[in-house]
């Protein structure tokens, strides 16, 4: 459990990185390419297949909208904070 709340610590914080860059927004692919159990987000990087699929063509300001998805999706996955 530990693994996976580390991971998506650092995708989260990697996500507030990736909204401040100007351009050249960086992927957030992590190299462990591998769907959740309902086939819904890559278990790496918090993509969906659409996004994924997408984002080679995309422009700065639409990498930077994933970028803010895979934010929302990282905090969700998070535990609150007491």
């Amino acid at each position: 459990m530990t693994v996976v709340l580390d991971a998506t610590q650092s995708i989260a914080e990697r996500a507030v990185l990736a909204g401040a860059v100007a351009e050249n927004v960086p992927s957030p692919c992590v190299s462990v390419c591998r769907m959740d159990p309902q086939r819904t987000y890559c278990e790496g990087c918090l993509r969906s297949i659409d996004e994924i699929k997408v984002w080679r063509a995309s422009s700065d300001q639409e990498k930077k909208a994933i970028w803010a998805l895979i934010a929302q999706r990282a905090a969700a996955l998070s535990p609150a904070v007491p």
